[in-house]
């Protein structure tokens, strides 16, 4: 959307926010020295800190984007969440408590995220299957229902249910005839997102989006999975492969998922694997915001060796440049990006 000016863009979230019941507050702005707006970000009057949404992939600047509130997810190994917090989780979920205000308390309580045993990725694989446990047998009958008479319609439909030992649903695949068409037509660059939403039940809508010869995202079949671990990516990359019929895509673009990664190298063996670069750069402000030059230069020297080194030997060297300048070498996520910059550096994507 595009504002004529501030005024006319407040005038709008401020309707916005009384449609949705919820206020609005001016989180971040830039003025030229005449005052007029560079940019300005709002965010939820009861939120934390609000994230940039790129617009433009090709040249990303700030834009508004409205959050409500966000916790950052810490980085650990895989842990078991005690029973005594299950209770607590699932009392909270019950209640009608969402995820992030629950997980919010839980850190709250404890001091800290590096006070938690947890991570809100266990977190929220925990309540995942809570809820596919509380789907039960009659929602898998209702997917049955629904895909039979899809059937009915076309004969080339397909769908497969994944049930656990209980007889609890567990994982979804369906597709139809024009997706594995437009798969053989424009399958050699395929992307994979769990980000978009969840059903009531809690799980993931997971779909392979492919780009046809107009410049338009086409659905190459969707699933929805319980939870995000190794064996639901496994179930439904296979399925989804093995419903396609022909040979896996040349390239496939997730976001920095671990697990992700390495169910796509066990299942895509020959396929080319990205990270989505807008899902990256989208976590500059809370990687790298709190350094003094960031908004000055740290932030456009970064962008600018990301997209306008033309050769791998420029961005060795300017990537060496940007650390030492901005004395950025104890930084770890700048450390872990490096280290797999083969995967959404550019230039090494030629």
């Amino acid at each position: 959307m595009v504002f004529k000016s501030e005024e006319e863009l407040l005038s709008y979230y401020k309707r916005y926010e009384q449609q949705c019941g919820f206020g609005i507050m001016t989180q971040m702005s830039h003025r030229f020295e005449d005052e007029s707006v560079t940019y300005v970000t709002l965010g939820c009057a009861r939120g934390g800190k609000a994230r940039n949404c790129i617009s433009n992939v090709a040249r990303p600047r700030p834009t508004s984007k409205i959050d409500v509130g966000r916790i950052f997810d810490v980085e650990r190994g895989r842990v078991e969440v005690s029973e005594s917090i299950k209770r607590a989780l699932d009392i909270n979920d019950q209640a009608g408590i969402r995820m992030n205000k629950s997980f919010a308390s839980l850190v709250q309580e404890a001091g800290g995220f590096e006070n938690l045993s947890f991570n809100k990725k266990d977190y929220r694989n925990y309540i995942n299957k809570a809820h596919h446990f509380r789907l039960g047998k009659c929602g898998a009958g209702a997917f049955r229902e629904y895909f039979a008479r899809m059937q009915y319609k076309n004969d080339r439909f397909f769908s497969l249910i994944d049930m656990d030992d209980d007889g609890q649903l567990r994982n979804v695949f369906w597709a139809d005839a024009q997706s594995r068409a437009a798969y053989k037509y424009f399958g050699d660059v395929v992307t994979f997102d769990t980000t978009y939403l969840t059903n009531r039940y809690g799980m993931s809508f997971a779909p392979f989006v492919g780009v046809n010869h107009h410049d338009q995202s086409i659905l190459l079949g969707p699933g929805l999975i319980s939870s995000e671990d190794t064996e639901m990516f496994t179930w439904l990359f296979h399925t989804w492969l093995n419903y396609m019929d022909v040979e896996a895509p040349k390239d496939i673009i997730i976001d920095q998922d671990r697990v992700m990664k390495n169910e796509i190298s066990f299942v895509f063996p020959n396929s080319q694997h990205r990270f989505c670069l807008w899902h990256i750069l989208k976590n500059l402000p809370e990687k790298l915001g709190s350094h003094g030059a960031y908004k000055t230069k740290l932030k456009s020297h970064l962008l600018n060796y990301v997209y306008d080194s033309n050769t791998i030997e420029k961005f060795e060297m300017s990537w060496e440049v940007l650390i030492t300048k901005y004395n950025l070498q104890e930084n770890a996520w700048l450390k872990s990006l490096y280290d797999e910059r083969t995967y959404w550096a550019t230039v090494f994507m030629k």
